[in-house]
């Protein structure tokens, strides 16, 4: 049977077995709903089955199954390599968005297409949270999944540290319970490994007392910048745990808060979260403002607003291209070459990031989990975007040629939620040897004939002995 007979094949069967809805190229919403976060993906599966519960995603396998078709699974978040997408059939879970919290056991079960935004919503009003991304329409998922770099990282762990639960549905249909007493090596590998062993239906996540934070923002002038980077680098290795800390090279944007004559600049940002107490904050800020910052936005505020305080710069529709890695430190070359590109980023969209890692991100056993490199001292994500097809091999050229400058200068490994493309080797020199292998074993008992492939992919391994 051809693969477009077979596809005919499935969409028929979704219409007769499948109880959620059912979305196909004829549709008049079928535009809006197989539309991705990253506007360079254009894909167009044949059929998106849209779940409403775990007994619709157990169909949807076991209908791709049956009919050789290898399925996207689409949480509900951005997927910037637009992997989810690109299956004939795409399992879309993104109306599933459900969190439930338990208060008394500080636990929350969330459904797989919430977003950190339905997160916060609903621990927030408990005065609990979890660590989740920096941008509030992240999903919950993905973000998990990859590892979960978020801003009370250092104090609380990744958001993949805290996951203690999930409920999968396996490449046979079958849905099994993960935790650290029922399957864990199968919760090893959820912890950084992202969608290869299943469709996770349900993830429980463990919870802190988190209500108001400080946080915000500082701008410096770009005249400043070599000593503002340098000073961010011994400041963080001072730093306990309380505090997680961004340093962005970016352009300054047309906001009341910036003054017009930075506007359409080059800047460097500091932007952070302290978790802790505020006044001991206040004060850990002091070697950063004796740099007298042109803008200096950081306050107490509420959790959820710091998670959605960056969300203007993470629009829907635009064009995205990342690449990431680690670094040990944050020294005179590193900072040369990302003030000498910095000073000619081809869109005023476009930025660099400079995540300060360690405190307890560095603690977990790097065995407990598939996060890559816990030893780094920052992880860095170039993130190009902008708003032209024609202009696809500017910035991606731009892009590629940083990377290339911070390659000799980086560490081992890399953060799978930041890479755009899965070009040769990249996703088995981001985890390393020793963790793609185990990796791969994990997927050949789970997922032998590679159900799910349309993800940062690990090839099933040999059979554990």
């Amino acid at each position: 049977m051809s693969i477009n007979a077979q596809v005919g094949h499935v969409a028929e069967a979704f219409r007769q077995a499948f109880k959620g809805d059912v979305v196909i190229p004829s549709d008049h919403v079928y535009d809006e709903v197989r539309a991705g976060w990253n506007g360079m993906i254009d894909a167009r599966p044949a059929v998106i089955g849209r779940c409403r519960t775990a007994a619709d995603i157990v169909t949807a396998v076991n209908l791709c199954r049956e009919k050789g078709i290898q399925p996207g699974v689409r949480a509900g978040g951005h997927s910037v390599a637009g992997l989810s997408l690109r299956g004939d059939v795409v399992i879309d879970l993104s109306l599933m968005c459900e969190v439930q919290v338990d208060a008394d056991r500080a636990i929350a079960v969330v459904q797989p297409g919430a977003t950190w935004a339905d997160f916060d919503g609903a621990t927030g009003a408990h005065g609990l949270a979890s660590t989740g991304g920096l941008v509030s329409t992240t999903g919950v998922a993905g973000l998990t999944l990859g590892g979960g770099i978020g801003w009370p990282q250092r104090r609380y762990g990744l958001a993949c540290d805290n996951l203690v639960g999930a409920d999968v549905v396996t490449a046979t249909g079958e849905v099994v319970h993960t935790s650290v007493e029922e399957r864990p090596e199968l919760l090893w590998g959820l912890r950084g490994g992202g969608g290869n062993f299943g469709v996770v239906a349900s993830l429980t996540f463990a919870l802190h007392p988190v209500s108001t934070v400080l946080g915000g923002m500082m701008l410096f002038d770009w005249s400043e910048a070599s000593l503002v980077l340098t000073r961010f680098a011994d400041w963080t290795a001072t730093l306990p745990d309380e505090a997680s800390m961004l340093a962005a090279v970016l352009t300054a944007p047309p906001e009341p808060f910036v003054p017009a004559d930075l506007v359409g600049m080059p800047v460097v940002a500091l932007i952070g979260c302290w978790c802790g107490d505020l006044e001991t904050g206040l004060d850990a800020l002091a070697p950063m403002r004796e740099l007298g910052p042109m803008v200096d936005l950081f306050a107490p505020m509420p959790y959820p607003a710091l998670q959605s305080m960056l969300d203007g710069g993470a629009e829907p529709g635009l064009r995205n291209y990342f690449r990431t890695g680690f670094l040990d430190d944050l020294g005179p070359q590193a900072i040369e070459v990302l003030t000498d590109f910095g000073a000619q980023l081809p869109s005023p969209m476009s930025q660099i990031h400079v995540h300060q890692m360690g405190g307890a991100v560095s603690r977990v056993d790097r065995e407990a989990t598939a996060f890559s490199n816990r030893g780094a001292a920052f992880t860095y994500n170039l993130v190009s975007t902008w708003t032209e097809h024609s202009e696809d091999g500017l910035h991606i050229g731009a892009n590629k040629a940083l990377a290339d400058a911070l390659a000799p200068l980086s560490a081992a490994g890399a953060y799978v939620n930041f890479i755009a493309d899965a070009e040769g080797d990249r996703i088995r020199a981001a985890y390393g040897a020793q963790t793609y292998d185990r990796l791969a074993r994990l997927k050949r008992r789970y997922d032998p004939q590679n159900l799910f492939r349309h993800n940062h992919n690990i090839l099933p391994g040999e059979a554990s002995s």
